[in-house]
């Protein structure tokens, strides 16, 4: 277990002016460096993984952390109650998650500051590219989509997770099943007559057993949002934690972040589910027998400690047919999920033809 610290020791640095022309420069995903937009002069950012300590969960819960307040603040969308950071000198035209226009600054603290972050790796560029090839694979879409589509702001936003490490003592009861076997006879009917066979029965031996299992979780993570994207979220995760670097307002430059809308001690509720699906395994893993049992489990949780980190996405959508789809992009791997219109005629043509296929299959298999 590293050394504790308290939030406010995560650096705080300014972002900063262009040395050119003095323009507000941004994060460039592409080279990992500050970039002015107006002249594209480069500033690099020191990457450094200095800031890896845990904070103590309890800690946490027992007074208010309010660290982020000093940079940010936070606009709530009145459609999808998304709320969104922004540097205080900013104001959100629009909702990231929804596109709604209906932004207004939110009485919420900022909270807890952030520890880690994986910045960007995918250029805006490269988003709408791979927006553009996942169209051209929508075999079941309209074919008038590709051609009739509007494709909205592609924007990047940094989502909230929450990562947990604890140590776990379980105390737990089970039933352990041996198998053995018996020598039965009885009488059954062949050809008319009764007929007496023997036959091998296995049957299943229990009995009770108590144990201990201990295990350290470490970097349980879990997201620490509710928006109405988290069904496309899943299925651009995994993100690479390797990636983590210590949080400098350099890397959100450019970019937005979504406030945690799941607070600490219910990040911790859903991190303690993962936990114990684990212990379970982990019982089981240590138990043997032919078959096994979970009775029960009592644990009791550990130097519990936590780490706010901040991960990157691509957010689009885009209109047809007066309805919004979204569209999503891991900014790390570049992995894509999205929604899209179904052409019922273009499914009901690929059933038949498969119903065809099998038809045809099942004539000539009879054939033979």
């Amino acid at each position: 277990m590293t050394e504790m610290k308290t939030q406010d020791t995560v650096e705080q640095t300014e972002v900063k002016k262009c040395t050119s022309c003095g323009g507000n420069t941004v994060f460039d995903p592409a080279s990992g460096a500050l970039k002015c937009p107006f002249c594209g002069s480069e500033a690099e950012i020191e990457a450094t993984r200095e800031n890896t300590a845990e904070l103590d969960f309890q800690e946490a819960l027992e007074e208010e952390i309010h660290g982020w307040d000093d940079e940010k603040r936070v606009f709530r969308c009145e459609n999808c109650g998304a709320e969104t950071l922004l540097d205080k000198d900013q104001v959100a035209a629009f909702c990231t998650f929804c596109g709604s226009s209906h932004i207004a600054v939110s009485e919420h603290q900022a909270g807890i500051k952030p520890a880690l972050v994986v910045p960007f790796q995918i250029p805006k560029e490269e988003a709408i590219d791979k927006f553009k090839d996942w169209m051209k694979r929508r075999y079941f879409a309209p074919s008038k989509l590709s051609q009739t589509y509007q494709l909205n702001k592609m924007t990047g936003t940094y989502l909230p997770y929450w990562t947990f490490d604890s140590r776990t003592v379980s105390q737990y009861v089970v039933r352990i099943g041996t198998y053995y076997y018996v020598t039965e006879t009885r009488t059954v009917i062949e050809d008319g007559k009764p007929k007496t066979v023997t036959e091998q029965v296995r049957k299943t031996s229990w009995r009770t057993e108590r144990g201990r299992y201990r295990h350290f979780f470490d970097d349980v993570l879990v997201k620490a949002s509710r928006n109405s994207a988290t069904g496309l979220i899943n299925k651009i995760e995994p993100f690479q934690l390797s990636g983590l670097l210590d949080y400098k307002r350099e890397y959100v430059s450019g970019f937005l972040a979504e406030r945690y809308s799941i607070p600490l001690k219910e990040g911790w509720q859903d991190a303690r589910r993962i936990i114990d699906r684990g212990i379970e395994n982990g019982i089981y893993g240590q138990v043997h027998g032919d078959e096994v049992q979970l009775v029960d489990v009592a644990t009791d949780y550990r130097d519990i400690t936590y780490k706010h980190i901040l991960l990157p996405i691509w957010i689009s959508s885009f209109q047809f047919n007066q309805k919004v789809y979204q569209f999503l992009v891991n900014g790390q791997t570049g992995k894509v999920s999205g929604n899209s219109p179904i052409s019922i005629l273009k499914v009901s043509i690929a059933v038949l033809a498969f119903i065809l296929v099998v038809g045809v299959l099942i004539f000539f298999f009879d054939l033979t």
